[in-house]
């Protein structure tokens, strides 16, 4: 185990090292020539070089814990992340910027089609790396803290952040918590500024449980005018820290001292955790309508009424290309995505992150994905 393996100092390099690597690297190239040394089959085989990823903060933890845990094994190879968001993170793989993208949502068809035009054969794919429940976060004095819990089901979410409902003592909540002296407070959403697979899956979650109370398409950008925006997993957790009578939404890692909603399955309310998640996820079949060859993109089945389930789950992937034009930079990410979804980099996000390790059912599934990378 490596609880607590997080180096900050690697996460203050992910930022400032980002930035001044994009502008001088394309075609998904290192920023160094140097070149790994071994046979790419040799399991032992030592990577070197400079690469760069970029995109879901909402991987931010379990990737800066990832890469103290891969340097260790992998001193010579230089890694940093930048956090800058889903939509961001594609966009900037797709310019060939970057060695790989980390994204919260799976690609779009346009997305795949882009990607032809950076991989060096083939088309990019993505596959779930990252597993957490999201967490419908919330600040109201005197009632929210670290493991408190309200209860709420998927039509008062809807209405609570389609602005419908307004006021924390509103009857639909107060019915759902009799036992809790509600305020008459006036609730603030907060939602994403960016374009957020956090957003997306949130919202598909809602619309998937509450057709009826949430009318708008399912996209990464918040659809309405209600409430204020924050960029980024750590924007919406320190705006709703800020104020009395908050609420958002937020990868489950960054939820700290919050108060968070207990969901409704079934006749229960579940509070998020990474088991529950789990659950969720391996009781979930693949998307057969994602398009494109290596793709392993799981459709959640937010309805589910699973004891113990918690259906507010966020799949995040990550994107790369079968082949690349640059050869270390392929065996990089083929070494760097093996270690990730192994079962101890999986435990090491788990430790460092609170998510949920995947199954061996869908380990397998996305290694061979992976093995189809080419390295020479």
């Amino acid at each position: 185990m490596r609880k607590n393996l997080l180096v900050r100092s690697i996460a203050a390099v992910s930022g400032v090292a980002m930035i001044a690597a994009l502008g001088a690297c394309g075609n998904n190239e290192p920023a160094s020539g140097t070149s790994s040394s071994g046979s790419s089959s040799s399991a032992a085989e030592k990577i070197s070089g400079e690469f760069q990823g970029a995109g879901a903060s909402s991987q931010q933890s379990a990737v800066e814990a990832w890469i103290a845990s891969y340097q260790e094994q992998n001193p010579d190879a230089k890694i940093s992340y930048n956090p800058s968001g889903s939509g961001a993170g594609v966009s900037t793989f797709l310019t060939g910027a970057t060695a790989w993208a980390g994204s919260d949502a799976s690609l779009s068809d346009d997305e795949v089609s882009q990607s032809k035009s950076v991989c060096a054969s083939g088309t990019a794919f993505d596959v779930p790396v990252y597993i957490s429940p999201i967490a419908i976060v919330f600040n109201l004095k005197g009632i929210s803290g670290k493991d408190k819990h309200l209860n709420l089901d998927g039509e008062t979410i809807a209405k609570i952040f389609d602005g419908k409902i307004t006021k924390w003592n509103d009857d639909a909540i107060k019915k759902q918590n009799p036992k809790v002296d509600l305020p008459d407070t006036a609730i603030t959403v907060v939602h994403r500024s960016d374009k957020s697979g956090t957003t997306k899956n949130f919202l598909s979650y809602v619309k998937d449980v509450a057709p009826d109370a949430w009318s708008y398409d399912l996209g990464e950008n918040w659809p309405n005018e209600v409430g204020q925006g924050a960029k980024g997993t750590d924007g919406v957790i320190n705006t709703v820290s800020q104020a009395d009578g908050t609420i958002g939404y937020a990868d489950a890692s960054k939820a700290g001292d919050l108060g968070t909603v207990a969901v409704k399955v079934g006749e229960k309310y579940v509070p998020y955790s990474a088991e529950a998640a789990a659950k969720v996820v391996d009781a979930s079949p693949l998307d057969d309508s994602a398009k494109g060859d290596n793709r392993v993109v799981v459709k959640l089945d937010h309805t589910t009424t699973t004891d113990g389930a918690y259906p507010v789950v966020l799949v995040s992937y990550a994107i790369v290309c079968p082949a690349y034009k640059d050869a270390n930079t392929a065996k990089f990410v083929k070494s760097w995505l093996t270690y990730v979804v192994s079962k101890d980099g999986q435990q090491v996000a788990a430790d460092n992150a609170g998510s949920a390790p995947m199954s061996d059912t869908l380990r397998a599934k996305v290694t061979k994905s992976i093995e189809v990378i080419e390295t020479k």
